[in-house]
């Protein structure tokens, strides 16, 4: 381990706000990485290892939210792992209450199963709100699609890829490929042999759109499913589906007006979900989805049609 600078008075909390995580052994911290969505270029990864050997025990950690964390650096050279790090563009993430970095799962760039972007609307959010102070950590994420690989329902905010099916009768050949592809019984044969769509039923993922040979299912529309006030950790929260059919440019907006809600009306330590909880969730829909035009999922009923994909486990 490299020991070439003066070691000074380090302030610990300014630190850990910064990305410098105090580790139990003396003089020793963790470095976090920020990297959005979890994509990093090979360029860049061989540059954390090259600072991971230089300047630590050569020891990396991938944390469950997407972050690399380089593990052992003694407190004397961290201006210098900062700088270095920079040099490459490699940014360092931040712990503390703030708007940590976005996460997100593959969605349609590569995944079959991919309905939005998460890749793309993860980079923007984390550009354009990365470190907002807030009242306590305030995480986001984005899943592709109703799997949720990204885990939206254990966020402060998220947002899951949906898409709304429509079918052609004139296009079918009644094959029932949707029928069999359909796990949540919204797609039905009817007395005539042709498939019956069940609204009531349906989690917007897509299935009978990709498997029909004939394209009678077709997309009607699509968006993000919004979450918000979930949270894991020793109490966790599942968080409220609020709003549905969230077009790609309404996320900024609505990320910005979460987290001022979050500042006027959360108290220090809560987090987003206990402040629904103690203020009501109808003070957020009426603030904060609603102004913003958004169809809101208004109701118990709606939301538990949603919850925990659907169906399967009401």
């Amino acid at each position: 381990m490299t020991d070439t600078a003066e070691k000074t008075s380090l302030d610990i909390n300014e630190l850990k706000s910064g990305g410098f995580i105090k580790e139990r052994q003396d003089d020793l911290f963790t470095l976090r990485i920020r990297v959005p969505a979890g994509r990093i270029t090979s360029e860049k990864l061989r540059k954390v290892a090259e600072v991971a050997e230089r300047y630590g025990t050569g020891l990396l950690h991938t944390t469950v939210r997407q972050s690399l964390e380089i593990l052992h650096v003694d407190r004397a050279v961290i201006d210098s792992v900062r700088k270095e790090l920079g040099e490459a563009g490699l940014g360092i993430a931040s712990c503390g209450p703030r708007v940590r970095v976005p996460t997100a799962c593959g969605g349609c760039d590569y995944n079959p199963n991919g309905i939005t972007d998460t890749v793309k609307m993860s980079l923007e959010v984390d550009r354009l709100f990365f470190g907002t102070q807030c009242p306590h950590k305030f995480k986001v994420s984005f899943s592709g699609c109703p799997i949720d690989c990204a885990r939206t329902r254990e966020m402060d905010l998220g947002f899951q890829g949906v898409v709304e099916p429509v079918w052609d009768r004139e296009l079918c050949d009644q094959c029932g490929a949707c029928i069999l592809a359909c796990e949540d019984g919204a797609i039905v044969k009817d007395d005539d042999g042709f498939p019956r769509h069940i609204p009531e039923k349906c989690i917007y993922c897509g299935d009978c759109i990709k498997v029909c040979p004939s394209s009678a299912w077709q997309e009607k529309r699509k968006g993000h499913l919004v979450r918000v006030g979930g949270k894991h950790g020793k109490h966790p929260l599942m968080a409220y589906e609020v709003a549905i059919f969230v077009g790609d440019d309404k996320v900024p907006e609505l990320v910005r007006k979460t987290t001022e809600w979050y500042a006027s009306n959360g108290k220090k330590r809560e987090r987003i979900g206990a402040t629904l909880s103690r203020v009501g969730l109808t003070k957020y829909l009426d603030e904060v989805i609603k102004p913003l035009g958004l169809q809101v999922i208004a109701t118990d009923r709606e939301r538990k049609r949603y919850w925990l994909a659907g169906n399967l486990y009401q």
